[in-house]
């Protein structure tokens, strides 16, 4: 029986050993996955009252340290030091009628925050993907705009990726 339990200690240490821990940068990176919508319409009348965005992205980071909880996303203290943005930053370029592309971060979009990340804390690299989400009202004087979104993630240690781009799309808006 002793032979048996050794043999599975040495047996699962080798197979440890042969598993390749990622060797990712502590500053995060990010990659376009895709863009999706989905409207959002009101049982009652069958109006659309909302066009929802879902923007995904795959990401890694090195110590894994992504995302606030709850709790930090309603303490002062722990917003103040990230300034403008929360731990994401969601741009919105909307195509003129031009055709001019010009960017702005909309007011529902000041303080976008992710969940934690890696729940038990501990540092180490981290690889995934995520979704970020944006709405657009329909109103009685709303048309189709084309829009595309600039993202870029910063961990809690104030490292920020670098800035992606997606595909356009089209969603309510004012001329």
């Amino acid at each position: 029986m002793q032979l048996k339990v050794s043999l599975f200690i040495i047996l699962a240490a080798g197979a440890l050993g042969c598993v390749d821990i990622p060797d990712f940068d502590d500053t995060p990176k990010i990659y376009y996955n895709g863009i999706d919508q989905e409207p959002e319409v009101d049982e009652a009348t069958g109006k659309k009252v909302r066009e929802n965005v879902i923007i995904t992205i795959d990401f890694e980071d090195g110590d894994g340290d992504l995302g606030a909880s709850a709790d930090e996303r309603s303490d002062s203290s722990f917003i103040k030091p990230y300034g403008k943005w929360g731990n994401y930053e969601l741009v919105t370029a909307r195509k003129g009628a031009d055709g001019k592309w010009t960017e702005s971060i909309l007011a529902e979009d000041q303080y976008k925050w992710m969940p934690i990340l890696k729940p038990d804390g501990k540092p180490g690299p981290i690889k995934g993907k995520i979704d970020l989400n944006t709405s657009f009202l329909y109103g009685n004087s709303t048309v189709p705009v084309y829009v595309r979104f600039k993202v870029r993630i910063r961990d809690r240690a104030f490292h920020v990726s670098e800035q992606i781009q997606t595909d356009s799309i089209q969603v309510p808006g004012y001329r």
